[in-house]
């Protein structure tokens, strides 16, 4: 198990890979409600799990650890588990998902795409969660 976990972290990205992490603390997990603008894609708000795409040269790992440190501050990122990859809300992106642990609390990193962050038992993702599927990959 942690072979592949290694093997698919080590990963080289590319535009249209985005790893994301569903972090977890004391059985709850973290989520964001990223509010996006149409010259970024559509003018809605959704809620998200931290993450994002992976520059040209960067592996899914070195990508996920920026991202969620760049969108809520937390820097002891545990990854413990590659749930699976899923199609992206954007045609063409492939989602890498994750299953990660910090003792960290987030911040309000960038309010400009994010209006919060919160945790709440998995059961209670709101429904306008961005990736159905990659919210059913934590609910198995």
């Amino acid at each position: 198990m942690k072979n592949k976990l290694n093997s698919i972290l080590q990963k080289k990205g590319g535009n249209k890979n985005v790893p994301i992490a569903f972090i977890f603390k004391n059985d709850k997990v973290l989520i964001g409600l990223r509010n996006y603008t149409p010259d970024k894609w559509k003018n809605i708000s959704v809620w998200t799990a931290p993450g994002g795409r992976c520059d040209s040269s960067e592996t899914l790992e070195t990508t996920l650890r920026r991202e969620v440190v760049e969108e809520v501050g937390i820097d002891d990122l545990k990854i413990v588990e590659y749930l699976g990859s899923v199609p992206g809300a954007k045609e063409g992106d492939i989602v890498f998902v994750f299953k990660a642990e910090t003792t960290q609390e987030p911040k309000l990193m960038e309010p400009e795409k994010f209006s919060e962050w919160k945790w709440c038992k998995v059961s209670e993702i709101p429904s306008n969660f961005i990736n159905p599927d990659a919210l059913k990959l934590i609910l198995i």
